[in-house]
């Protein structure tokens, strides 16, 4: 019973970290964007709420959003993925599908164009709030220091890895955008340098929860990460594949 009391505590005390936090929850059905919306307004979040792509826009233009709870199959024929998709061309805003399509190739592809976790429908409204602020705690920049090592700036090959700024630069300084999976990949990835690291290894690292017998997250974020950081995303020279394991980050941290 006290152990339950001390679980129960330390979850509303999580929970309050993020209460100024606002969430953006899309998706044409008014049942589901009520029953988000009520909920997360009662943890004391800032909750919008958005029926489809239009209106998902002029929330993001006009409102300071930290995440997006987006559903696939919205009105009027408008695709999630879609939305998604563009979203991601010009923000790395943090994005949770939630959607009644539990298709593999759906996870896949949503996982592939940018989003950071993916939930099917039907839900359990704690199990969507703990991946939420999952999310949250791998975008604040505290963390990115304890999840990838002591130095502010990590170098490898011709990249730089900014963990306070959760930033990736070229040789020339260019910024590189990444999402916040993607950079929790790399963060990961450059603590264990040299280390084969299994697939379940990296989603407790960078989700923070077990992998499904079907899951293809990790390789879903792997293969985005590649693209962008591999001069050939189909001969890897950094992260390569160590089959029936998981994976190893092969390039020389200085």
């Amino acid at each position: 019973m006290q152990q339950i009391v001390a679980d129960t505590a330390s979850f509303q005390a999580s929970s309050r970290q993020f209460q100024a936090a606002h969430i953006l929850v899309v998706d044409d059905d008014e049942r589901v964007r009520q029953m988000l919306t009520r909920y997360f307004d009662g943890e004391g979040y800032v909750v919008s709420a958005a029926a489809n792509g239009a209106e998902m826009q002029a929330h993001l233009k006009h409102g300071n959003v930290d995440i997006v709870l987006l559903d696939l199959s919205l009105g009027g024929g408008e695709d999630g993925l879609d939305l998604a998709r563009e979203l991601r061309t010009y923000s790395d805003i943090p994005i949770m599908i939630v959607s009644g399509r539990d298709d593999v190739i759906d996870r896949i592809i949503g996982l592939e164009i940018g989003a950071d976790d993916y939930v099917a429908k039907p839900f359990h409204l704690r199990e969507v709030h703990a991946r939420l602020r999952s999310i949250l705690r791998r975008r604040q920049p505290g963390n990115a220091r304890q999840n990838a090592g002591d130095g502010r700036i990590v170098r490898f090959e011709n990249w730089a890895l900014d963990l306070e700024r959760r930033e990736l630069f070229t040789a020339e300084g260019t910024s590189v955008e990444l999402t916040t999976g993607e950079f929790e990949m790399l963060a990961t990835f450059v603590q264990h340098a040299g280390r084969v690291l299994s697939r379940e290894f990296l989603m407790d690292a960078t989700r923070g929860r077990q992998l499904g017998a079907f899951d293809r997250t990790v390789d879903a974020q792997i293969v985005r990460l590649r693209r962008k950081i591999e001069a050939d995303a189909g001969r890897p020279q950094f992260i390569k594949a160590v089959r029936g394991v998981g994976y190893v980050f092969t390039a020389k941290i200085v």
